[in-house]
């Protein structure tokens, strides 16, 4: 059927574009992710976005089409599953989504995170967690407790891996760099850490997690990471099947006493400090010890 009639719709300008409804949308991302439209009707759909911008109910609706064609991982039957999406990487900082994985498997859960690089010149918890001896799935196959996995995007759904890849061509960013964030790519109950950058996304997030009724935290994170700044402690929301619970108020500044991080950020040096942390040899940073008691706060509602 093509996508052109939607185009029409959100194509318009900032001004005087529609908005989609979540079935609409459900439907234009089902054909972007099936590869049933043409390059020019993506490129159209990715930079028609960009300049009107997404609602929740385009959100909720492109998520629906996602996780109608994701290959979800098995979570345990018992205990809890935390969902961790991973792909902005470090540009300035280390990245520690892999220590937070690893602090979350420590306290007994079943950590599934997933992503891809999106940027060439950041480095990605993939890496970090290859340098750990961790490496990537090549198949879907169930999480255990206190197990930590790593999952492609383009094996859990290669369209949304082709439709993140855009962005190596026009130089923008499209709602699937939004989507990936808050889907959920577990079959069974589990808790996604989801995060934003600007002050404006943490409001259509949080709206579209509470239209999709989702089990969610919900934090500024660092540098696009689902991962608390180590230098200060942000607020953190959890979402149980869409109803909002504060859990934590942000600080103003810095902490007192910072952590000392590594001055490098590639990978092999944020493998090492990552481990030396979770083997006791370095101290936790505080906003991400909160983080962790925030999710089994969160778990426990």
């Amino acid at each position: 059927m093509g996508i052109a009639h939607y185009i029409k719709d959100i194509g318009r300008g900032r001004d005087g574009a529609r908005a989609l409804n979540r079935e609409q949308a459900a439907d234009l991302m089902g054909q972007v992710l099936d590869g049933t439209v043409t390059d020019l009707e993506i490129g159209a759909f990715c930079l028609a976005m960009r300049i009107k911008g997404e609602t929740p109910e385009e959100m909720a609706g492109f998520l629906d089409a996602t996780h109608a064609r994701l290959q979800h991982i098995h979570a345990p039957a018992k205990g809890a599953t935390v969902v961790l999406p991973s792909y902005n990487g470090a540009r300035r900082l280390p990245v520690l989504t892999p220590l937070l994985a690893g602090l979350l498997a420590s306290e007994g859960l079943a950590v599934v995170m997933h992503g891809t690089a999106t940027e060439s010149s950041r480095i990605t918890s993939q890496e970090v967690l290859a340098a750990m001896g961790i490496p990537a799935l090549t198949h879907t196959h169930a999480v255990q407790a206190g197990e930590v996995v790593f999952a492609p995007t383009e094996l859990l759904c290669p369209g949304l891996k082709r439709l993140l890849d855009v962005r190596r061509v026009v130089g923008l960013r499209n709602p699937a760099h939004s989507l990936v964030k808050l889907m959920n790519v577990t079959s069974g109950e589990s808790l996604l850490i989801s995060s934003y950058t600007h002050p404006e996304y943490a409001i259509s997030m949080a709206a579209t997690l509470e239209l999709t009724g989702a089990r969610a935290l919900l934090l500024r994170g660092t540098e696009g990471e689902a991962v608390a700044d180590a230098r200060r402690l942000p607020q953190i929301d959890a979402f149980v099947n869409g109803v909002r619970t504060p859990l934590a108020e942000s600080q103003t500044g810095p902490l007192t006493q910072l952590p000392e991080l590594p001055t490098q950020i590639d990978a092999h040096t944020t493998a090492r400090y990552t481990q030396a942390v979770l083997d006791g040899q370095l101290p936790v940073p505080a906003p991400l010890a909160r983080q962790v008691q925030a999710v089994l706060h969160a778990i426990s509602l």
